[in-house]
């Protein structure tokens, strides 16, 4: 089966996803070479205008209602014809994943925009912080628009680096004037050395940075507090190390821990709390059925609960 690239732009209504949609595909270098199916799922001040597509042919179909967005009926929408691209424009309303989850076998997402108002953001990230996220977490690239000069943009930095630590962000000041984002987000502790304390306020940067980054965390040795979360499955000596982390709001706490190695586990309470010195070693193991860090607990003493128990960023 041939993949279809999707080429996937969020956003709310307003933030600029038609006017760039629309500028890219009347834009000569943009799909001579091929058909594009072009999805839009919500309509703005902006209206295409398919004369003016630049010589390509792109077939312009709806999805009115979120019910719609289902893989049947993205199948129908795909069967006239036929295509060698597929272009979405998304309501801002809906969560990216409903699409991804909707895409028919062979449709692959290529690249993930998703383009905010500067001046309505920190508004809409407050009112419908969910939404926001999910429109961050994902996506390959986040862009601003409507910036004004000399505004700050460590707000705007932070909320996107919550939800996603690596994409790219840009910030547009009017046509053909942008920025990018080169803010560097420095660790709150201190990697060169081969000891180190995580202080309960870094425990979810931390276990986000030992995931991303776990060759640089091989052979040190860290100490930090966390629960004890024990599986049946798990053999004698083991047990799961880590805390419950909050990424964006209380819908979406999970439990964010490592497997830990230690010869008195089987003498722990599932919840119990403990501070460990532990050291990493990024190795293979059949809980992860891949490479991943692994804590090899030195010393471990029941200790009092963090506070506050949830982890944030």
């Amino acid at each position: 089966m041939t993949e279809k690239p999707v080429y996937f732009f969020g956003g709310f209504l307003g933030a600029g996803k038609t006017t760039f949609i629309k500028e890219t595909l009347e834009s000569p270098e943009f799909g001579n070479d091929g058909r594009t199916l072009l999805i839009v799922c919500e309509r703005g001040e902006v209206d295409y205008e398919p004369e003016k597509f630049a010589g390509q042919s792109v077939r312009v179909e709806q999805i009115k209602t979120e019910d719609e967005l289902n893989e049947a009926n993205l199948r129908r929408i795909a069967a006239p014809g036929g295509f060698d691209r597929v272009v979405v424009e998304y309501n801002g309303m809906w969560e990216n994943q409903k699409f991804f989850a909707a895409m028919p076998q062979g449709w692959i997402v290529a690249q993930e925009m998703s383009f905010f108002d500067a001046n309505t953001f920190i508004m809409f990230n407050r009112n419908m912080r969910q939404l926001c996220f999910n429109k961050m977490q994902t996506a390959d690239l986040v862009a601003f628009n409507r910036c004004e000069k000399g505004f700050d943009k460590m707000t705007f930095h932070k909320e996107v680096r919550i939800a996603n630590r690596s994409n790219m962000i840009v910030y547009e000041y009017g046509p053909d004037d942008m920025e990018v984002d080169d803010i560097i987000d420095p660790l709150p502790y201190d990697m060169s050395k081969s000891r180190i304390k995580i202080e309960d306020a870094w425990y979810a940067e931390w276990y986000r940075d030992i995931n991303e980054n776990d060759a640089d965390y091989d052979g040190k040795t860290f100490e930090l507090r966390g629960r004890v979360a024990l599986a049946n499955e798990l053999p004698e000596g083991q047990f799961a190390f880590g805390r419950h982390v909050m990424t964006c709001c209380e819908a979406d706490i999970q439990f964010a821990g490592l497997l830990a190695y230690y010869s008195g586990a089987v003498d722990l309470k599932v919840g119990d709390w403990v501070e460990i010195t532990a050291k990493v070693r990024v190795e293979y193991t059949e809980t992860y059925r891949e490479k991943g860090p692994v804590l090899y607990v030195k010393n471990l003493n029941i200790c009092k609960p963090c506070e506050p128990e949830v982890a944030t960023f």
